[in-house]
């Protein structure tokens, strides 16, 4: 049965039916408030309170090369639009009854809005890669290096044993130890590496526990930040006089994101870095992005600006004249990025889609190491073409960007790990990411073995071009030692080149009085005795594998880690003829 709404019959129902078509005109008319002077006020007061808001929440750079910037500018846009179809009295319908409103009402805004549209579009375009290949090749500088010359060695009571996880951990035992301060603070997660009078620590501050604490201790500050020493494994807690007011872990004006914004509006800025001086005083380190290329490609350092983390003072420094002390203005991540532009478009844009002669990436992850006074960021160089060897590497300044590169063929990082780890498979402990060392001007990486608990346990060096020269030790110095010999049996090196650090080795020779040997973490260790003497020399099968064949009554060479106590480590322990046996062979 078809029923016609429309009849007579149904008139005054069909105003019910909720199917009927309604008209536009029985709609409730929404009268505009006010004079137009009065509503466009109220448009703008509204407008200004949410930017105010969203500027102070948000902290978008005042900038035609910040994205955010855009989305800031087109949210004013939409809400001085909304705002006035609420005062106007807005009587359209749909899309196109709103477009045709704002036609009329909003001209102001809608134009911003366009323009923003096109100079975006613009912007874009002027710096898109197809058309801009060299100039995004040539943000990062490479220059070749001779790594030998270059590159210093140094003593083994130099290198850096810590990675950032050992010293996460490290650090939040150390506020453990705290009573005053573990029920209010914990450990922030800077870590920052810097060189701090001469040796490589890392440097982090602590934080609030929770907005509690937050509210209870911000007066005062944070009390105090820790000291990481990456070589001897100590943490320690630096108290302060005045505690530091200006974290990324704090809220409102101190905040320092905030406090950054309030005082540079135009800037764009990349991570701060936790860093202290010279004389122990902590400041932020805030590099100043630039977008070199179009409005919105290049992304490079131009300068930074350096926060007192406890006054907050802020100084501006151009790249080239910021403090001596400073040890990261170029970020990790933006120098591996240049890096790959440059190996990209190394022959221009259409050689990196068809034929891809000469191009190069940085492979998976970095690491750092001092030169200097600076801390350079070292990640290996490939070809594109995946393979697990590398054609050389990088170091660049972090401070200036200064890079060079070294052309060594051998296995990449990752290659090097699980060499590494295969060395001690029956202990199945995990290779950190290597360090690049320096041993008798051999290219060298340097690994922290840990075991499942992340405990290091042991160390390993594996020679960058022939990787399958592993050595091992239970210390660094009984590492480098066997690493030595390895080079020297392989005749990479000099047997005279061997020995390391000598002015903190010990030589001895005499008779074997007394010998024991024990097991320790999967590793024979040997204890020996000279005649006449009661101290221990210890050494293991997998540092001198000599060792295992000697017996009470030979003579002995001994080199020995200079020290006190009862038990001494052995560098090597090598049997040579009694001294009356070499005076008969004469």
């Amino acid at each position: 049965m078809n029923i016609n709404w429309n009849s007579p019959d149904f008139e005054g129902f069909a105003h019910q039916n909720p199917f009927a078509k309604k008209d536009p005109a029985d709609r409730p008319i929404r009268k505009p408030i006010g004079t137009p002077f009065t509503r466009t006020l109220i448009n703008l007061l509204v407008t200004l309170v949410f930017a105010a808001v969203y500027f102070y929440a948000v902290l978008p750079a005042i900038n035609l090369k910040a994205q955010e910037f855009y989305v800031f500018l087109f949210l004013i846009c939409a809400v001085y639009c909304g705002c006035a179809v609420v005062t106007s009295g807005f009587q359209g319908t749909g899309v196109k009854g709103y477009l045709g409103f704002v036609k009329k009402q909003c001209k102001i805004p809608a134009l911003v809005a366009a323009l923003l549209v096109i100079v975006g579009i613009v912007g874009g375009i002027a710096g898109w890669e197809v058309i801009r290949a060299t100039s995004y090749r040539d943000l990062l500088t490479v220059t070749d290096g001779d790594f030998a010359a270059e590159v210093q060695e140094i003593s083994y009571d130099q290198i850096p044993m810590l990675d950032r996880d050992s010293a996460v951990r490290l650090g939040n035992r150390k506020l453990g130890e705290l009573a005053d301060m573990v029920s209010q603070f914990e450990v922030a997660a800077d870590y920052t590496q810097i060189n701090y009078q001469g040796s490589p620590v890392r440097v982090t501050p602590l934080r609030y526990g929770d907005l509690i604490k937050w509210f209870n201790n911000r007066a005062e500050g944070l009390p105090a930040y820790l000291i990481i020493d990456m070589v001897n494994q100590d943490v320690e807690v630096v108290r302060l006089e005045e505690g530091i007011r200006y974290t990324t872990a704090e809220h409102f004006g101190r905040n320092l994101y905030r406090h950054l914004r309030f005082n540079y509006p135009t800037y764009m800025f990349d991570e701060p870095a936790f860093e202290i001086d010279e004389q122990g005083e902590p400041y932020w380190v805030c590099p100043r992005i630039d977008k070199t290329i179009g409005l919105f490609g290049g992304v490079d350092i131009t300068g930074a600006v350096l926060v007192d983390a406890i006054t907050g003072e802020s100084t501006y420094y151009d790249v080239a004249d910021v403090p001596d002390w400073v040890d990261h203005v170029f970020t990790a991540d933006l120098i591996i990025q240049q890096y790959d532009y440059h190996g990209a478009y190394i022959n221009g844009f259409i050689n990196s889609i068809f034929g891809q002669r000469g191009m190069t990436q940085t492979t998976d992850g970095y690491n750092y190491i001092a030169i200097g006074d600076d801390v350079y960021m070292y990640t290996g160089i490939t070809s594109v073409v995946s393979d697990e060897s590398n054609i050389g590497f990088i170091l660049s300044n972090q401070r200036t960007k200064e890079t060079r590169f070294y052309q060594v063929a051998g296995a990449e990082e990752y290659s090097a790990e699980a060499s590494a780890e295969g060395q001690v498979q029956h202990l199945h402990y995990d290779a950190t990411f290597p360090l690049l060392l320096n041993i008798s001007e051999q290219p060298t990486y340097f690994m922290a073995l840990k075991d499942a608990a992340g405990l290091v346990k042991m160390y390993a060096m594996v020679n960058v071009s022939q990787y399958q020269i592993v050595a091992t030790g239970t210390t660094v110095a009984e590492c480098e030692s066997n690493y030595r010999i390895m080079l020297a049996n392989n005749g990479m090196i000099d047997e005279t080149d061997t020995d390391i650090n000598v002015s903190d080795q010990q030589e001895t020779a005499g008779v074997i009085a007394e010998i024991r040997t024990a097991v320790i973490e999967g590793n024979t260790w040997y204890y020996f005795r000279l005649s006449g003497g009661d101290t221990y020399f210890a050494i293991s099968a997998a540092a001198d594998r000599n060792v295992v064949i000697l017996n009470e009554g030979d003579y002995v060479a001994v080199r020995f880690a200079d020290g006190e106590g009862g038990i001494l480590n052995a560098y090597s322990v090598i049997e040579t003829p009694a001294p009356a046996q070499q005076d008969d062979a004469v």
